[in-house]
C-alpha cells in the first residue's frame, strides 16, 4: 500500500481489500498500529489559526490587485481621476468579497472540524471495537449504525435501508 488509490470507489472489492491488505474480518491490532505510526491520525490537520486581518491582507497581494493598483495609480498621474477613482473602487469591492469568502470558507472548516464524530465502530481481530475517531487508519472496516454521523472518508461494503442527512454539509434546513 505504497501508493494512493485513486477511483477506490468503482475498484472491485476483492482487488480493493488486496491493495489496502484488508479484509471484511477488518484489521489486526498490530496492523492499525503499524498504519496510525505510518499515515497519522484521522483529522482536519490545523496549520494554524489565522486571522482575519490576515485574510484581508491577503486579497491585496496577488497579480491582478498589482495590475489594477498599478493602473490606478497611472490613471491618477495621467490626471484621469475619474478612472482611478472607479479602479480604487474596484479593487475595495474584490478585496471584500474576496475576504467574505475566505473567511467564510474558514468558519466552515472549524464548524467541520467541531462536527465530526468522536468515536467509531470498526472491526479489528475479528471483533467489533469502539475506538476514537481519530485513530482509523486505511483498511478498517467501519460498522454504521442508526444515528451516527460517519467518522471518516469510506466506501460501502454493504447496507440496507440507508438514508443519510447532508445539511451540515450544503446549508440547507
Amino acid at each position: 500500500m505504497n501508493r494512493t488509490i485513486n477511483n477506490f470507489h468503482s475498484i472491485p472489492l476483492p482487488s480493493l481489500f488486496k491493495e489496502l491488505h484488508s479484509s471484511n474480518h477488518g484489521l489486526s491490532q498490530k496492523e492499525a498500529l503499524r498504519r496510525l505510526k505510518k499515515y497519522g491520525l484521522n483529522e482536519i490537520k490545523e496549520i494554524g489559526k489565522i486571522r482575519w486581518y490576515q485574510i484581508l491582507l491577503r486579497q491585496f497581494l496577488n497579480i491582478m490587485m498589482g495590475v489594477l493598483a498599478v493602473a490606478m495609480v497611472v490613471s491618477f498621474w495621467v490626471g484621469e481621476t475619474l478612472d482611478a477613482g472607479a479602479i480604487l473602487v474596484i479593487i475595495i469591492i474584490n478585496a471584500v468579497i474576496g475576504f467574505i469568502q475566505e473567511y467564510k470558507a474558514e468558519k466552515a472548516v472549524e464548524a467541520l472540524k467541531k462536527m465530526s464524530a468522536p468515536f467509531g465502530l470498526v472491526i479489528r481481530d475479528g471483533k467489533r471495537v469502539r475506538i476514537p475517531a481519530q485513530n482509523l487508519v486505511p483498511g478498517d472496516i467501519l460498522v454504521l449504525e442508526e444515528g451516527e454521523q460517519i467518522p471518516a472518508d469510506g466506501r460501502l461494503l454493504e447496507l440496507a435501508q440507508m438514508q443519510t442527512i447532508e445539511a451540515s454539509l450544503t446549508g440547507e434546513s
